[in-house]
C-alpha cells in the first residue's frame, strides 16, 4: 500500500462568493485521467487513503472536494444535486483541468451524475457505487432501508430535517457484517472522516439529504457519457433497487451487480471502476 500522498489543499472561491475546500494530487504529466471525486454524506473532502492509493497506482489524478455545508466549505441554502455541478466546474477550472471523468459513492452518487449530466463538454465518463436514485413515486423509495428515518424526515422539509437530526443515532443494523469488516480495515477512514463530519455539525447532512428526496435539478435520462453503476445485493442504506432504478434510467449505463456486498464492502470495486474510467473515458494515447 502507498503510504505517502503529494495532495495539495485549495480555497476555491465561486462567483458567488462562497468557498469550495478542494484537494488535489496533481498537476501531473503523466495522468491518464483526471477523476473528481464526490464523497458519501457526511464528509469532510480530505481524500482517503484507499482512494488515494487505487489513483496513484493507476496513474490517475484525483481530485475532491467538501460540498457545501461540509469540511469549510461554504453552505449553499437550497441545493439542490444539480448545484454540484457548477461547483465542480469552478474548482476544475481553478485547478487548470479541462477534461475529467467523475466518480462518488452512497451520497456521493448523485452528485458525480449531476455532473455527467450537466457537464458532457468536460465530463467524460461517471461512476455511481451504492448511489441513490431520484426520489419517486414510480417504486418504493424506502423499501429496504433499515433506517430511513433521517431521510423520511427530510420529506417534510428542511425544518423537520433539523429537529430529526438533534435526536439521530445510527443504526448498526444498516451496515452487514462485511461493511463493518471494510470499516476496520481498508476503509477504516472512511467511518473516521464520516466522525469528523458529524462533529462539526448536521448542516451538510441535511442539505444533502433535503436535496436527495427533492427535485434533482436534471434528468439522469440525459446522461449521454459512459456511466458505470456499482451496487451491493445486500446493501441496506440504500437498496440494489436504487441500483436497478438507475440502469433503466440512464441511457447505456452498465451496472455491476455484487450480490454479497453491502454499502461500504462494495467500495472494494473501487479501483476495477477507475480501471473502467480508464478505459471507458480516457484520452486516447
Amino acid at each position: 500500500m502507498v503510504t505517502e500522498h503529494q495532495v495539495t489543499e485549495h480555497h476555491v472561491t465561486t462567483p458567488d462568493g462562497r468557498v469550495l475546500h478542494a484537494f488535489d494530487t496533481g498537476p501531473r504529466t503523466d495522468a491518464r485521467l483526471t477523476v473528481v471525486w464526490h464523497h458519501g454524506s457526511p464528509h469532510t473532502g480530505t481524500p482517503l487513503p484507499p482512494l488515494l492509493d487505487a489513483a496513484r497506482s493507476r496513474d490517475i489524478r484525483l481530485v475532491t472536494y467538501a460540498r457545501p455545508g461540509y469540511g469549510g466549505s461554504t453552505r449553499r441554502p437550497g441545493r439542490d444535486v444539480a448545484s454540484a455541478a457548477d461547483d465542480v466546474v469552478h474548482v476544475a477550472r481553478y485547478l487548470g483541468v479541462d477534461r475529467f471523468a467523475t466518480m462518488g459513492a452512497s451520497g456521493g452518487g448523485p452528485h458525480a451524475l449531476a455532473c455527467a449530466a450537466l457537464g458532457p463538454g468536460l465530463v467524460a465518463g461517471a461512476v455511481s457505487l451504492a448511489g441513490l436514485a431520484p426520489f419517486t413515486s414510480a417504486f418504493d423509495w424506502f423499501a429496504g432501508m433499515a433506517d430511513p428515518g433521517a431521510l423520511r424526515s427530510a420529506t417534510a422539509g428542511r425544518d423537520a430535517r433539523t429537529a430529526f437530526a438533534e435526536t439521530e443515532e445510527f443504526d448498526p443494523a444498516s451496515f452487514t457484517a462485511a461493511d463493518w469488516a471494510a470499516l476496520e480495515g481498508d476503509w477504516s477512514s472512511l467511518g473516521q472522516d464520516a466522525g469528523r463530519a458529524t462533529q462539526a455539525g448536521p448542516d451538510g447532512l441535511v442539505d444533502d439529504d433535503c436535496a436527495f428526496v427533492t427535485p434533482w435539478g436534471f434528468d439522469p435520462a440525459a446522461v449521454t457519457v459512459p456511466v458505470l453503476l456499482v451496487h451491493g445485493g445486500e446493501d441496506r442504506v440504500v437498496p440494489a433497487s436504487h441500483g436497478e432504478r438507475l440502469a433503466r434510467t440512464v441511457p447505456g449505463a452498465e451496472i455491476w451487480r455484487q450480490p454479497h456486498d453491502g454499502h461500504v464492502s462494495v467500495l472494494a470495486r473501487c479501483g476495477d471502476a477507475l480501471d473502467w474510467l480508464l478505459a471507458s473515458a480516457a484520452p486516447a494515447a
